[in-house]
């Protein structure tokens, strides 16, 4: 049509996003909405949000923008950006991550859009690659047992500490002794938990530890200012005296130096970024966490275990899930919820790709330019801090001015100390080239020095910053996983028959509940590996940053209009973290209203497990409110609750819409109530997904709510983790939010210690965020709320008469997810929430979430990224099943050989030469016409969770189990 008479505007391509982004087109809208007796799509949000809370305008974003034009703008801001060549360290280095690693785990939707490994028959690949991770962490550190990441390093030692306090019965004074040396960071982050765990810190210089009555102590190995100091001595007095001792390792460094487990620790932590991982302006980045093996039962996180599965054949799952917060709650010993697995894969595969050679090459490069950077100063007079060192030098004497004008000039980063020395931190990508630049920089231009010469001098005297007793002995990384793929293509292949292993987005809808599984589109994805955010340290200058300062407040704005709060911290990077710095923000208001005696939390029995846990984290007292037999929140309980403990209470948390999938129409009362009684009122941004441009938190009663980026605002959830948990605050409490001693943040209170170990948290992945709120605008934003309701509805509707939908609000609709409830089948046909949940497996789907929040149900979110075809063929799913065990009930099948106890159906399974089964192989693993198109092949038989926990094993397996892996 040559003539078109649609406008200039009606021609542009800003509405392209949303189309893209969300499932549904017209067409499905109007038969859902059919399908619901509904006319329009507001009538349903008429029916299912209170009025007394809708928003009465549209969100004051911009228009949507193109996906080119809005990668064009991030762009401008992106070259604001100064990449200047880092030698900062202070536990973040530049490195490089393998371009095979890059394009086909960091940037491939295979691996970042799957979800935390709870149905491990299909997540063996991912699964498989946190076990390669806990390997290298065992071995490098000398420990017998290591989780599967957590968040930095700093949170890490955190945790640490925590639990030398659990483990330590014998030793009751409540001091933990923190070395001098150790990372400011990480001392920050130590100072916030202590204050509400109760504890006292000790902060002398690592020599001092036998001096002091204390409960467990963290060192540095080496220290932050390069220091490499034998520990041994000081380990074996305090295990003499009963003290518990952490490491905080560097992991690069270990490659050479002796293993903390070698030398006494107890416990072994530090950050795995430099395994090929971008620094990001601060992350994400997979912390490591090791242990002795008494204390493997009380790590905390994620441990991934050897277990088999029912055809007897190796299995991996996550171990020992009964330790986390969503099962012992306020008794948790941590709130922890998100781990960084992504990172941790690609870190894992980092070592898988190089082994031990290489590794043992990239360390002494480093530790040798290091020691030619320090005998060229020691030539010219420049004093040493210390006479050992990995690949950090202090140096002592020099013009802070002079150096740092011509280090700007050089466009290099180094550290200026308030002592007065400067630091220099060599990396992975540091070259002989480089080093004559830093002799410039730090001599200037005057000097002579060779570093052709400077080596031959180093190799015919031995010189090393290494003193020889600490040097590691040990051989690391002998498991064949770590020699077999030398080359790209055999990585290549590793890392597909790994990927194929998986179920992620890319296979099908991933239905869980309060896990919010949707696009993350690829336009929003390519920033993340620019090198303008990717390789900018996060301690840079203020002037180096603009680019990442501008687009972080302008997301920060979105937020704030989207939220209703006053102002958003970036700091906390999970959800948990979230919760934490909420809580901790109110209790810091508090103390300074004179009310630091309030500490009773108020948690709805529906609340999330993390809820619970955060609060006992912050030093408070839980007190459950009940729910009523509709799932909502039990008024008259809340009144008198709150009035019984008027005088102690702190805050109440609250999850909106509830957990149990429902807009309770009392909020604001609840609210109300707590504020008359001198509460805060925290409301859980988990289910945020089913408020944006409808509702917000800040309008109806919230003081403060965290957000799940990785949820609502489309950060991937990368097979459990990286995540991000922002806090929105209304502005009294705004003071109070995490401050950072090494970025100090502008209107925040000083003394708010941080909750992570950099200012913006996981900086790197913010862009995701940014771009997904920029390309749908305020108007794609509301829809995108209304589709997710409304796909929830239609599936409710659909399988009502199949299985019952155990909460719904007044008008019998849901929010953006529902709860079916299992138990009346269960008691019919011994059939469980499990059986189904791998059944769906054969049908090509992840579960939905299992008995949670109620035991024996299944909760589902759609979300609007979901067309439907993609829904009905999951309701399809669901209603055959449910087909399947009426034939359970009437006898056909057997209870205990049916296609529900025996899923999932593998290959192997179809390959018997006796098939004794009542159903055919057909049915079992070909059970619709979708499954016979295009078949997900699950590859393990469901797995035996009780014998991979009784039989512990968290190593990669034996030789013989890879003999055929070819």
């Amino acid at each position: 049509m040559a003539n078109d008479k649609r406008s200039l505007a009606e021609l542009a391509n800003h509405d392209d996003f949303l189309t893209r982004h969300n499932g549904p087109d017209e067409g499905d809208v109007q038969q859902m909405l059919e399908t619901l007796g509904l006319p329009d799509i507001e009538s349903l949000m008429t029916s299912t949000i209170p009025g007394d809370i809708r928003l009465a305008r549209e969100l004051a974003l911009e228009e949507p923008r193109g996906e080119a034009e809005a990668l064009e703008y991030l762009k401008r801001l992106a070259r604001q950006n100064k990449t200047f060549k880092n030698y900062i360290g202070q536990g973040y280095y530049p490195t490089y991550m393998p371009a095979v690693i890059q394009r086909n785990v960091l940037e491939n939707p295979g691996w970042y859009t799957a979800y935390t490994p709870y149905q491990p028959e299909i997540a063996q690949g991912r699964l498989e690659g946190l076990l390669n991770f806990q390997q290298v962490v065992m071995d490098l550190t000398g420990m017998p047992i290591a989780n599967a990441s957590l968040l930095d390093e700093a949170t890490a030692a955190a945790e640490a500490m925590a639990l030398c306090r659990r483990a330590n019965k014998k030793v009751k004074s409540a001091c933990f002794f923190v070395a001098d040396d150790v990372l400011p960071q990480t001392l920050d982050v130590l100072r916030t938990r202590a204050a509400y765990f109760g504890f006292e810190l000790v902060v002398a210089p690592a020599e001092t530890l036998p001096e002091h009555e204390v409960f467990g102590a963290l060192l540095q190995y080496p220290g932050a200012t390069g220091e490499v100091r034998d520990l041994a001595p000081l380990l074996e007095q305090a295990k003499e005296r009963r003290v518990m001792t952490c490491v905080a390792a560097d992991l690069m460094s270990l490659v050479l130096l002796k293993e903390p487990g070698a030398l006494g620790a107890d416990i072994v932590v530090g950050s795995s970024q430099r395994f090929g991982v971008p620094m990001g302006y601060g992350g994400p980045h997979a912390a490591f966490f090791a242990a002795s093996d008494a204390l493997k039962r009380s790590l905390p996180g994620r441990i991934i275990g050897v277990s088999k599965d029912a055809r007897g054949q190796r299995a991996l799952r996550m171990a020992m899930q009964t330790r986390e917060q969503h099962i012992r709650r306020e008794k948790a010993t941590s709130n922890i919820c998100t781990a960084q697995a992504l990172l941790a894969n690609i870190a894992g595969f980092y070592a898988v790709y190089h082994g031990a050679d290489g590794l043992r090459t990239i360390a002494s490069r480093i530790h040798r330019l290091t020691t030619l950077l320090a005998e060229g100063l020691k030539q010219h007079g420049v004093t040493l801090a210390h006479d050992s060192w990995f690949d950090t030098l202090t140096l002592k004497g020099l013009d802070h001015g002079q150096v740092h004008g011509r280090s700007m000039a050089h466009e290099i980063n180094l550290r200026y100390d308030a002592a007065g020395t400067i630091g220099v931190s060599l990396d992975e990508t540091t070259t002989a080239a480089d080093v004559v630049t830093l002799f410039d920089v730090l001599l200037g231009d005057e000097h002579d020095l060779s570093v052709s010469e400077l080596d031959r001098h180093v190799r015919e005297t031995g010189t090393t910053g290494i003193p020889a007793h600490l040097d590691r002995e040990s051989d690391f990384l002998t498991h064949p996983t770590f020699h077999r793929y030398r080359s790209e293509t055999a990585m290549l292949r590793y890392l597909k028959r790994l990927e194929n292993k998986d179920l992620s987005l890319t296979h099908a809808m991933i239905p869980l509940g309060s896990c919010t599984m949707k696009l993350n589109a690829t336009s929003e994805m390519v920033p993340i590996s620019w090198p303008e955010f990717a390789n900018i340290h996060p301690f840079a200058p203020h002037d180096q940053v603009a680019g990442y300062k501008q687009m972080i407040d302008e997301l920060s704005a979105f937020l704030v209009e989207i939220t209703g709060y006053d102002s958003i911290s970036m700091q906390p990077n999970s959800g948990a973290q979230g919760e934490y710095a909420g809580l901790v923000a109110i209790r810091r208001y508090q103390k300074a209203q004179g009310q630091g005696h309030r500490d009773i939390c108020l948690i709805p029995s529906s609340a999330h497990g993390t809820n619970p846990a955060s609060a006992a984290m912050a030093q408070m007292k839980v007190v459950v409110v009940d729910c009523d037999d509709e799932g909502n929140i039990d008024l008259e309980d809340l009144r008198g609750k709150a009035e019984k403990h008027s005088e102690s209470l702190s805050a109440i948390m609250l999850t909106y819409p509830s957990t149990h999938g429902v807009f309770e129409e009392s909020v604001r009362e609840a609210c109300r109530i707590v504020h008359d009684h001198g509460g805060q009122v925290y409301i859980d941004g988990a289910n945020m997904n089913a408020q944006v441009g409808l509702c917000r938190p800040g309008d109806f009663g919230g003081d403060v709510s965290h957000l799940n980026l990785h949820k609502t605002f489309c950060i991937p959830h990368g097979g459990g983790g990286p995540g991000m948990g922002p806090i929105g605050v209304k502005a009294h409490l705004a003071p109070f939010v995490p401050n950072h001693v090494v970025t100090p943040l502008p209107g925040v209170d000083e003394k708010a210690g941080a909750v992570a170990a950099t200012a913006y948290g996981s900086a790197s992945i913010l862009p995701i965020s940014w771009a997904y709120i920029k390309m749908m605008g305020g108007r794609g934003m509301k829809r995108a709320t209304q589709l997710a309701i409304l796909n929830a509805n239609y599936i409710a509707k659909r399988l009502e008469g199949h299985y019952p939908v155990l909460y719904k609000g007044r008008n019998g609709t849901v929010a953006h997810e529902c709860i079916l409830d299992i138990r009346p089948l269960k008691a019919a046909s011994a059939i469980s929430e499990e059986d189904i949940a791998k059944r769906l497996m054969d049908y090509g789907f992840h579960a939905p979430t299992m008995s949670f929040p109620v035991a024996g149900t299944l909760m589902v979110e759609p979300t609007e990224s979901e067309s439907r075809y993609e829904i009905d063929r999951f309701c399809d799913a669901m209603i055959a099943i449910r087909e399947e065990i009426q034939r359970i009930e009437t006898g056909e099948w057997p209870a205990d050989n049916n296609p529900l106890v025996m899923a999932p159906h593998t290959q192997a399974d179809l390959m018997e030469a006796d098939w004794e089964r009542p159903y055919s192989r057909e049915l079992g693993a070909f059970p619709t016409e979708a499954t016979k198109a295009a078949k997900y092949w699950p590859a393990v038989n469901r797995v035996d969770n009780v014998y991979g926990d009784r039989n512990l094993i968290c190593t990669c397996p034996p030789i013989d189990a890879y003999r055929d892996d070819v």
